[in-house]
């Protein structure tokens, strides 16, 4: 198991931790189609569909914060993917979830040295949590405060990053975690 940076507040602390972060083009194998990769050959159950009402106790949302949280950018992209399409495109949650997945890819875009890439998916996730909150008429959405997520996908659009990270531990990148409020019961 990875030792992570003991700050972080976990959702789920009973969940085991990739063995690395994959970062594409690092030379790591890639987590799903290489027989090395932390999640080759492993079948997952598929998530259940994200709801408002019951984000708290959706295992795969929270997982997916958990992730990120920690630096596991494209594994928090990945979880986030499922769950997006199991709860569909066109509905208010998958339309959330898309912002979370743009906020993610971006921290994979930072890792990969890629600063067109971060401010693409950084505005773009930005410009999703705006269009949701117009929507959803509301201050939080699934545990997480429109005003934070908007200023976090500005501020990661905005920053200078460092270039030189660790290749295959997995490092915050951004200077926000995805904090829901209130915090759901540990599993």
């Amino acid at each position: 198991m990875m030792q992570l940076e003991t700050s972080v507040p976990r959702l789920l602390p009973s969940a085991e931790l990739p063995r690395y972060t994959y970062v594409p083009g690092s030379g790591s194998p890639h987590p799903i189609r290489d027989p090395r990769g932390h999640s080759h050959n492993r079948k997952q159950p598929p998530p259940l569909a994200l709801d408002p009402e019951t984000w708290a106790e959706n295992r795969w949302y929270l997982w997916a914060i958990d992730l990120f949280n920690l630096g596991f950018y494209w594994e928090a992209h990945e979880e986030w993917e499922r769950l997006f399409r199991a709860t569909g495109a066109d509905s208010t949650c998958g339309r959330f979830l898309k912002g979370l997945i743009k906020l993610a890819a971006a921290g994979v875009k930072v890792r990969e040295h890629s600063l067109h890439g971060v401010r693409r998916h950084a505005a773009s996730a930005g410009e999703v949590f705006a269009d949701v909150a117009a929507e959803a008429s509301t201050e939080f959405f699934c545990g997480l405060e429109f005003t934070k997520l908007q200023y976090a996908a500005d501020r990661a659009a905005q920053l200078v990053y460092k270039t030189n990270y660790p290749t295959g531990k997995p490092t915050r990148v951004f200077p926000f975690l995805l904090q829901p409020n209130p915090l759901p019961l540990a599993f």
